[in-house]
């Protein structure tokens, strides 16, 4: 059966939901040449140099002459530059918010600053990468060890480790990253104890991080190097005395009642295909709007993801602060790209490109869709305190490691990671949910994937799909396994964004 779809009346493409086979009807339009899964087929002639309209938006411009029923792809489509009008605020609106009591609730750990986690782990947490093997050995031989069946309310020990710490300017944009990175993920709600490990004579110097935040050792937060403590093998033992002093300590907090308000949810795209702008991604949006309504947040990132779509998120900006931030972010990646001799068309990969994304504005235009519609409130930095509730955009790379440990170290305690190609993703201390785009992949990874979304293709609402993820959210935010967990993701996705030269 021949399956498509017109996403916008203003579009002169269509989606091909299943193959289109050359000589096949797709509506009034006979298809020319065959449309694999995914891809676009011309509705109409479309001149040489005309606009390519998908979502009712620009995504590129014809090379030549793109006659009807055509396949529409990279061999035929190019990006350049046009204008956009950014119009801050025009699209505004006052969020809808829930009554207290009609609002929903879920399973955590309410910390002492207040914050909600949905985990409760304890984290040995490196300064260096000299360091990171002992931290691993450290985590190892406290998970191995079987302590931990005394200690149900601890979800585990993580190491989370990185390459970098030294080699860096002190004084710049890598070391203050990587130190609000750091502090982020200690101070994470989903984190109850923390064991920080050092070799000793990097350029992030422990004693000086915990300085600069203000912390001093205590029950739960302790601090060694490998040279002081005389090596690996007493390193070693000394971390995991004390993690066994701590697990009674973390243990003792236990899940209570929590309103979703108390939610942080970072959103995230990977492998996405053409199917994931108009099923998975608008779906999450979705849930994000039930969300915000509860009083939540949400966390957009990737910039270089919403590159040439950003004008929508602008118009959604409650003031023209906000807006003109993100504008300012943008800017800032044209600038860094072309430093290094890249372009932001660089994205889609390859991958997006067989799943049927052309260019970079159209896999922005779906990716934005994972905000949902509500106001855009703070633009916030890399690994910065996530502090607004409703939508935030985060700036951070697209790539999905980078960008989610700059999202959990801004503060979220659950993530919702989108995909049409069949990422592979967790992301501890956070819960990872994986939502697929299309049922080819669903049923394929079904050990990997939590949500199918390919159903919207079949008829399932956007609203209803919205409703199923934002249960699915409540229940993993109350302890809830993820596919991603189950299967021991999350301990190597912890990727600090690296700035600068590594001297």
């Amino acid at each position: 059966m021949t399956r498509f779809i017109k996403l916008f009346e203003a579009d002169n493409i269509l989606l091909a939901v299943s193959p289109l086979e050359a000589g096949e009807k797709a509506g009034d339009v006979v298809v020319a040449t065959r449309i694999p899964r995914g891809h676009k087929m011309a509705l109409r002639d479309i001149a040489a140099d005309e606009a390519v309209v998908k979502y009712g938006q620009i995504i590129g411009f014809a090379r030549q002459l793109i006659a009807s029923g055509d396949w529409v792809h990279e061999h035929n489509v190019y990006l350049r530059d046009f204008e956009r009008d950014h119009a801050f605020g025009t699209n505004a609106r006052p969020t809808r918010m829930l009554r207290e009591d009609d609002r929903a609730t879920f399973q955590g750990f309410k910390r002492q600053n207040g914050k909600v986690g949905t985990r409760n782990y304890i984290a040995t947490l490196t300064s260096v990468n000299c360091s990171a093997s002992v931290a691993r050995f450290i985590a190892d031989e406290v998970n191995r060890s079987g302590i931990l069946a005394d200690y149900p309310n601890v979800d585990g020990v993580i190491s989370l480790v990185h390459g970098t710490g030294c080699g860096i300017d002190v004084k710049g944009p890598a070391y203050d990253v990587l130190k609000r990175t750091q502090w982020g993920f200690a101070t994470n709600p989903n984190v109850g104890g923390v064991l920080m490990v050092g070799l000793g004579c990097e350029a992030f110097q422990i004693p000086r991080w915990m300085k600069s935040y203000g912390i001093e050792e205590n029950a739960t937060f302790r601090a060694m190097t490998i040279q002081e403590s005389g090596g690996t093998r007493k390193t070693v033992e000394a971390g995991v005395k004390a993690i066994v002093e701590m697990l009674p300590i973390v243990n003792a907090a236990e899940r209570t009642t929590q309103p979703a308000s108390e939610l942080v949810l970072a959103l995230q795209c990977g492998g996405s295909d053409g199917y994931s702008g108009i099923s998975a991604n608008p779906a999450l949006g979705a849930a994000v709007d039930l969300l915000v309504a509860q009083g939540g947040t949400a966390v957009l990132s990737e910039t270089p993801e919403i590159y040439g779509a950003e004008h929508l998120l602008t118009s959604r900006a409650e003031t023209r602060e906000v807006g003109e931030k993100l504008i300012e972010r943008i800017r800032w990646w044209e600038a860094y790209t072309a430093k290094h001799d890249m372009e932001m068309n660089n994205n889609p990969s390859p991958g997006n490109k067989l799943g049927g994304l052309t260019t970079i504005l159209e896999k922005s235009l779906g990716a934005l869709a994972k905000g949902g519609t509500t106001n855009l409130r703070a633009v916030l930095e890399y690994a910065e305190p996530i502090r607004e509730r409703g939508l935030v955009f985060m700036d951070t790379p697209g790539y999905d490691p980078v960008s989610a440990t700059g999202q959990v170290a801004g503060g979220a305690n659950v993530l919702c990671f989108t995909t049409g190609r069949g990422s592979a993703f967790g992301c501890k201390p956070t819960p990872s949910l994986k939502l697929a785009s299309n049922s080819v992949i669903f049923e394929k990874m079904r050990e990997d994937m939590d949500i199918n979304c390919g159903d919207v293709m079949d008829g399932v609402s956007l609203a209803r799909k919205g409703e199923e993820i934002f249960a699915e959210i409540l229940r993993v935010a109350s302890g809830g396994a993820t596919k991603s967990e189950s299967l021991g993701y999350g301990d190597n996705e912890f990727v600090p964004w690296s700035l600068g030269a590594t001297m």
